[in-house]
């Protein structure tokens, strides 16, 4: 069907109308929709960073001292120069400067010199001797296996192979642990001092990363009236590379929160970034802080929490594990900037799993 020239332009002023009438209509029938979508996209605030550690390596442990060699008997001969002799192969002659003396030999229980010169047989002596000898050596064995009992039931088997600390040490099973914690805004001390331990901590070394966990752990614990919200997961993986996928999932997941990291200490490494706040931001009313550590426990830490009692245990199971057992940490806390919000509906909107206590 063809249409004239007129046609054409009155079909494309109607087509016009119709849309802008549409557009005008949808605008003012969802207004509360866009406005929702203005606040997903400002549910973001700053956040900060830092640990370390790696999966890869074996927690470093106290080597044990080394035992000394035992000497060679290879040689069926030793000489000794300072003596000026040397020992033979045969065990009852000493050669000294080329002359040979005879080394007299015990005799054993199966016999005895009498008192007239003679030699007596005395099978019962012989008999007595080695029964002694067995009972000896039967109460020395069940003396050892009581020992060995006692230790395997307290888990501590030291000098008598691997214990179960070397057991969880050497074999590539890792827990991944997470604790989150929200904390009202009247905690706001507990950022300057996240901040600071961010920043003075050497995060490329063990030593550095289990102090930052320590003092991050000591940070929430000192504000308990202060907490509002908890989420917590402990999970146990058989292989390192699992270990560190996992790790990396929390870790993402919880970074992809921040609007930006303001600062970072990860390996090392710090970085520094400056916040442009909105004037017009509404008060901050919470600050949430994360702690995810890779140990090499074979068994998860804690179960689910749901209660601030359970939340202050974990935290002090997390803080009394051995140097040796902490592989990787990380610490995230968001608002980083004192100065920044997280509002009650921020924390609803992207933290929509944590439970209030």
């Amino acid at each position: 069907m063809k249409y004239s020239a007129v046609q054409r332009v009155c079909l494309s002023a109607i087509g016009c109308f119709l849309a802008n009438a549409i557009a005008i209509d949808l605008s003012g029938s969802f207004p509360k929709v866009s406005a929702s979508l203005g606040t997903d996209a400002q549910a973001r605030s700053s956040g900060g960073r830092s640990g370390g550690g790696s999966f890869r390596s074996s927690p470093s442990r106290p080597s044990s001292p080394s035992r000394p060699s035992s000497p060679s008997y290879s040689n069926p001969s030793y000489s000794n120069p300072g003596s000026g002799g040397s020992y033979q192969s045969d065990p009852y002659r000493y050669n000294r400067g080329g002359g040979t003396v005879v080394v007299p030999v015990p005799v054993g229980p199966s016999g005895y010199t009498t008192g007239y010169g003679g030699t007596t047989a005395n099978g019962s002596s012989g008999i007595v001797f080695i029964l002694g000898l067995l009972l000896l050596g039967g109460a020395g064995i069940s003396l050892l296996l009581v020992y060995l009992a006692v230790k395997a039931k307290r888990g501590n088997l030291s000098g008598f192979g691997a214990t179960s600390i070397d057991k969880e040490l050497d074999n590539n099973i890792v827990t991944v642990s997470k604790i989150q914690v929200a904390l009202l805004a009247q905690a706001r001390e507990i950022q300057a001092d996240l901040t600071q331990f961010s920043l003075e901590t050497d995060t490329d070394t063990q030593a550095g990363l289990y102090q930052l966990m320590q003092e991050s752990i000591l940070a929430l614990l000192r504000s308990p009236e202060n907490w509002s919200h908890v989420l917590a997961s402990s999970e146990t993986v058989k292989s390192r590379e699992a270990a560190e996928a996992l790790f990396n999932q929390i870790s993402v997941a919880e970074r992809s929160k921040f609007s930006v990291e303001t600062v970072s200490n990860v390996g090392g490494k710090v970085y520094r970034r400056d916040l442009k706040l909105d004037p017009e931001e509404d008060p901050a009313s919470y600050i949430v802080v994360t702690l995810v550590a890779g140990t090499a426990h074979d068994k998860p830490l804690f179960d689910k929490i749901q209660t601030e009692s359970a939340l202050k245990d974990s935290l002090q199971k997390l803080a009394a594990i051995p140097p040796d057992y902490l592989m990787v940490f990380e610490l995230l806390w968001s608002p980083q900037d004192a100065k920044d919000s997280l509002t009650y509906e921020e924390l609803l909107t992207e933290y929509t799993e944590m439970a209030q206590i």
